[in-house]
């Protein structure tokens, strides 16, 4: 494992925060909210993996998205972003997945990165890795009260930030490759598992019970 002087640019946490936010206000859109709920569903989606995984994980004082304002404006740019691109695009749900799946990737990255840089074990990097990944999206879903992907069968998505997240952990912590070449494999990986599961129509199937004859 790796402890310290292990950081990857922050331009990879503002991005994944950038394009959650860019999800969350093209959901806002294709639910008809003004702008007040364009915003707040962004920043709720955009910030929501991040204050997850400092908050609740790695515990070490305030958390970055509140202490360095290149978050906080991120963010908004992604928000504006979204609000004035779902205007404009007809097939939104498509939209909101490829920028989904390339947030998922990067935002896996980033909290695999940050629980290696703390110290913790690679097991636990990996859990941390994947709720950043997918914690922004569910708290997206629930404020849309509709049911998050994660818990519905159907295409990978906690699968495919899992790939992700395992992947750069094996690159970085592994073969100890260069943090951003590590970080393009983990992030490409998961993109692709993503998008492959929704193209080629790769599913989890329900849990069925075996109650007997």
């Amino acid at each position: 494992m790796l402890h310290g002087g292990f950081h990857l640019p922050i331009f990879f946490d503002v991005a994944a925060s950038f394009l959650f936010a860019v999800t969350g206000a093209i959901s806002a859109v294709r639910k008809r909210y003004d702008l007040v709920g364009i915003l707040v569903l962004s920043f709720a989606t955009g910030l929501g993996g991040a204050l997850l995984r400092d908050g609740l994980f790695l515990q070490q004082g305030p958390a970055a998205v509140l202490t360095d304002g290149r978050y906080l404006l991120g963010v908004l740019g992604g928000g504006l972003t979204g609000a004035f691109f779902g205007r404009h695009v007809q097939r939104a749900r498509l939209a909101i997945e490829i920028v989904d799946a390339l947030a998922l990737g990067v935002y896996g990255v980033v909290g695999a990165q940050k629980s290696l840089a703390a110290g913790l074990p690679l097991v636990s990097v990996a859990l941390v890795g994947c709720v950043n990944a997918v914690g922004g999206g569910m708290l997206r879903d629930v404020l849309v009260r509709e049911e998050p992907l994660i818990f519905k069968p159907g295409e990978f998505y906690a699968l495919a930030a899992l790939a992700g997240v395992l992947a750069f952990i094996a690159l970085a912590a592994g073969l100890h490759l260069p943090e951003e070449t590590a970080a393009i494999g983990g992030i490409g990986l998961a993109f692709m598992v993503r998008l492959l599961s929704i193209r080629l129509g790769w599913r989890t199937g329900a849990f069925e019970p075996d109650h007997g004859p």
